[in-house]
């Protein structure tokens, strides 16, 4: 069975860029579907940020494309997302996934392989 990690700070000032890592174990990341980074911040729903397939193809949630970057290692079987120019607006608990294409963008956290989330939040 799949399982994923969030890792990376907790506490990231403003204007910084954040940084986090989702390391895989139980299956590749070469795998073709859709390896996710979700958010949910405080008392709101599910924002999907993007995805990296396990073709390498990228694809970015049209209202955040312009500070996001997903990449990969696949030599440590790990995806990254970098959030640059933070607020606080972005303090949320990230979480990566990985999700079938018809799973990704759904509202709840039921679908998929999910890690446990990882609190960020942005303040000086």
């Amino acid at each position: 069975q799949v399982q994923l990690q969030e890792s990376g700070p907790g506490l990231v000032k403003p204007s910084q860029t954040l940084s986090l890592t989702c390391t895989v174990s139980g299956g590749s990341i070469t795998t073709n579907v859709y390896w996710s980074w979700i958010r949910q911040p405080p008392g709101k729903g599910l924002e999907w940020i993007g995805y990296i397939a396990g073709s390498g193809i990228t694809y970015y949630s049209p209202s955040l494309k312009s500070r996001t970057s997903i990449s990969r290692d696949t030599s440590k079987n790990q995806f990254s997302l970098q959030l640059s120019s933070v607020t606080p607006e972005d303090t949320a608990v990230y979480y990566c996934a990985r999700v079938s294409p018809t799973q990704y963008g759904s509202r709840s956290r039921s679908w998929g392989s999910w890690g446990q989330g990882t609190q960020v939040t942005v303040s000086s």
